[in-house]
């Protein structure tokens, strides 16, 4: 278990310092699985509206879940260099938390590929969270979106990664 990583050749780049897309193509295709969070604070008023489906767009939640699903598997058209992957699960879990108030988003995808989905658990879970936002901006403009980040990832050659949890 790895608390933290740091790689100080940057992989993307070229001996001429050139932007490049990664050669996998060696690689061992290999069980792999990403899971991120994020969190979508919002006033409590907003977050009952929600809860009880009086929102004017109608289905948040299932919207949300269902775009994030969309973003993952669309995430190498847009991080640019980004491999396109053969993503075998995607979850989305959207849970309440009146105490924040607001969402908290979790993502997890696997894959069996030569590369990780870091990048496509971090890309549902922002997408989530966007389409959440643009569901429910009609009930408010003010929730934020915060704390998007990995907080595992397992297989591959660099290994099993677990971040450790922050404290408030």
């Amino acid at each position: 278990m790895q608390e933290s990583q740091h790689n100080n050749s940057l992989s993307h780049l070229n001996s001429q310092g050139e932007v490049q897309m990664v050669d996998v193509s060696e690689k061992p295709s290999t069980l792999r699985k990403a899971v991120a969070i994020g969190q979508i604070k919002m006033s409590l008023a907003t977050l009952e509206t929600i809860e009880t489906g009086n929102a004017p767009k109608g289905d948040v939640l299932g919207t949300a879940k269902l775009a994030g699903i969309m973003a993952a598997k669309q995430t190498a058209n847009l991080i640019p260099l980004c491999h396109p992957l053969p993503l075998h699960k995607i979850e989305i879990k959207i849970i309440a938390d009146v105490e924040m108030p607001g969402y908290q988003i979790y993502a997890s995808v696997t894959t069996k590929a030569e590369t990780g989905v870091e990048m496509e658990a971090l890309t549902a879970v922002s997408v989530a969270a966007l389409t959440l936002y643009d569901m429910a901006k009609a009930v408010e403009k003010s929730m934020e979106i915060t704390n998007i980040r990995l907080v595992s990832k397992t297989g591959g050659k660099s290994g099993d990664y677990f971040a450790v949890e922050k404290s408030n």
